[in-house]
């Protein structure tokens, strides 16, 4: 998963530019990248996986200067990409995951065209996609054949001598958000980038809407699909809590989500409601909120050096962070019963052995775990969290249940059957707490607030609502 950013200012914009990028930080881990046209095209990409973006980047947004920029913090490949093409110079910064990248990049190389960068495992994917732009009669058209040739998604900025063409993917799967300031334009991953640079939220891009920015203002190139499935794990998990998607903000939703929880949890009695932290609060808030019991932290993060232990593509360092950062507070846990909500349980093994043990260990009374949103079926189609199914709590569940995978796990998904009480049993059991109880499918949509169709479900139900 990225972040971008992107600014087109009547003034110098690097010092915004350098702020707007590190408001993405949350989303991405490996690489960090800016752009900046000026005089000349400058740019600047760096390996941020041992530190922060703002450290990484400060002392280069000093000698950079320019009124048009463009930035990223990416999860995996390095950008943004170069090229002088047939339009003239352009830098791309892309978010998202094209499925069928490397079959893309062996068609056109027997078509003659080269690539420079390498990826994982073939070729740079946001290469690819500036390669594809290159093909198009003008940049709207080349962005279009993108659209038309992945499968996956892909949203995007094009730096450019005329301006920052900002282009949202076909299925509007990730946001990318217009705004305004006295004195120019910018576009966003998240709208937390907006408020303390000066900006408000003129547009939230619609799937497939290709956008021109100038410092003057916003012309429309594409109106974009008007089919929209919003990934609804950025309300649940991966969004900044001050962030808002389709206008709707992340926070208020997870205090929703908590809500709901609560509202089920009948037959427990406890004495305290925690939030695994950062991403587990809001939803703990709101428990706390709906059930009258006290919202406390018996688990406090140190922020300091340790980012989300989520996004980090290999396991070693996910664990790694996930031990550190997570500090107990004994006089908080000792002899107390307890309802611990989080975002998600993906693996389950961080929770396991980074959380519950702690719990335990400083003499937890009873342990109640309340994940935000329905056990994780399937591995994103569309972006880069989980990298298989074998990975998943739900399907080692399943697999040891049945004693083989199974392709229709329909059973499972139904929180009303039998399969399904076993499958949360099973994981009861081998995460060592005394109770789990997951959000349904039905109360985290009411909670996001948009109708079932506009949402992506797939990581929870397989199942992909857009047309083919």
């Amino acid at each position: 998963m990225s972040g971008i950013f992107g600014i087109v200012s009547k003034e110098d914009c690097s010092s915004q530019l350098l702020y707007g990028t590190d408001y993405q930080a949350h989303l991405g881990t490996e690489y960090g990248g800016v752009a900046i046209i000026g005089e000349t095209f400058q740019r600047q990409i760096h390996n941020i996986s041992r530190s922060t973006f703002k450290s990484k980047f400060f002392n280069d947004i000093a000698t950079m200067e320019g009124n048009m920029g463009v930035g990223v913090v990416s999860g995996l490949e390095e950008q943004p990409i170069y090229l002088v093409s047939k339009f003239g110079p352009l830098c791309i910064v892309t978010n998202g995951l094209i499925e069928n990248a490397d079959e893309l990049a062996r068609e056109m190389m027997e078509e003659g065209i080269t690539f420079s960068e390498e990826g994982r495992p073939f070729v740079n994917p946001t290469e690819l996609v500036a390669k594809i732009i290159t093909t198009g009669e003008t940049i709207v058209d080349g962005i279009v054949k993108v659209f038309d040739r992945i499968k996956g998604s892909c949203t995007m900025m094009v730096l450019t001598n005329d301006g920052i063409y900002a282009a949202r993917d076909r299925y509007g799967y990730w946001p990318l958000v217009i705004g305004r300031s006295e004195t120019g334009m910018a576009a966003t991953s998240e709208t937390a980038a907006f408020p303390n640079l000066g900006y408000t939220v003129e547009k939230h891009l619609g799937p497939g809407e290709i956008v021109l920015l100038t410092s003057d203002g916003m012309e429309t190139r594409s109106e974009g699909t008007g089919f929209n499935q919003t990934c609804a794990f950025l309300w649940i998990y991966t969004g900044f809590p001050a962030s808002n998607y389709e206008w709707i903000n992340a926070e208020i939703v997870r205090e929703r989500c908590g809500r709901a929880l609560a509202r089920r949890d009948t037959d427990i009695e406890i004495d305290l409601v925690a939030g695994i932290p950062d991403s587990g609060l809001g939803h703990a808030i709101g428990y706390a909120q709906e059930s009258g019991v006290p919202y406390r932290r018996p688990l406090v993060k140190y922020t300091t050096g340790y980012a989300r232990s989520y996004t980090p593509p290999d396991q070693a360092t996910r664990d790694l962070i996930a031990r550190m950062k997570l500090v107990p507070i004994k006089e908080i846990i000792d002899g107390n019963r307890m309802v611990v909500c989080e975002d998600s349980i993906v693996r389950g093994t961080q929770l396991k052995n980074f959380t519950v043990k702690k719990l335990w260990d400083r003499g937890a009374k009873e342990i109640h775990v309340r994940p935000a949103c329905p056990p994780l079926m399937y591995p994103c189609r569309f972006n880069l969290s989980t990298r298989g199914i074998e990975e998943l709590a739900a399907r080692r569940a399943i697999r040891d249940l049945e004693g083989h995978d199974l392709e229709d796990i329909e059973e499972y998904i139904d929180h009303t059957t039998d399969k399904y009480q076993a499958m949360i049993d099973w994981i009861t059991k081998e995460l060592d707490v005394t109770t789990i109880r997951y959000q349904t499918v039905d109360d985290m949509v009411e909670a996001i607030g948009l109708p079932k169709e506009s949402l992506c479900l797939y990581c929870w139900t397989g199942k992909c609502p857009r047309p083919e």
